[in-house]
């Protein structure tokens, strides 16, 4: 088991972001789960361009869809992200396999997911009143941070 927990893009339909997310992955040993559908192709010039020289150093696995994820993880917290949530992101004591679901932009994740019984809870990260939301890969580096900052930056530097 990894000892920070994964990320996970539901229907991530931005490749620049996914590749971003490729960055993020190598640079915290978070795994990236991607759930399919996705708005592009894995072979997708801009993320490759945007996941620079980091695809190698990444972990990265693409699922059918959640339920596929899901049965991945058969014992994982799942910790949804939404704006509509009330529990705060840092309120939540991570644990190394614990998944961060993200959805796509610009719509979240939908209703269906967040009422999936695999969802442990639903979290959001603070913003000034009358903001939308931020960027998948914002959220999602937020979020793994405040988890591997909580494990002691466990074989970080």
């Amino acid at each position: 088991m990894n000892s920070v927990p994964s990320i996970a893009f539901h229907e991530p339909r931005i490749p620049q972001n996914t590749g971003n997310a490729i960055r993020l992955s190598a640079a915290t040993g978070a795994h990236l789960d991607l759930v399919e559908p996705l708005g592009f192709q894995m072979d997708e010039p801009r993320l490759k361009r945007a996941g620079l020289d980091y695809h190698d150093l990444a972990t990265v696995t693409v699922h059918a869809d959640f339920d596929a994820l899901m049965a991945a993880r058969p014992d994982a917290r799942v910790f949804a992200f939404t704006t509509q949530a009330t529990r705060v992101y840092t309120d939540v004591a991570y644990q190394p396999g614990d998944v961060l679901l993200f959805g796509p932009e610009p719509t979240g994740l939908e209703p269906a997911v967040l009422a999936h019984p695999r969802i442990t809870d639903q979290v959001r990260i603070p913003m000034l009143p009358g903001r939308r939301s931020l960027n998948i890969t914002s959220s999602a580096s937020i979020a793994i941070y405040e988890a591997w900052r909580q494990l002691g930056f466990t074989a970080g530097s």
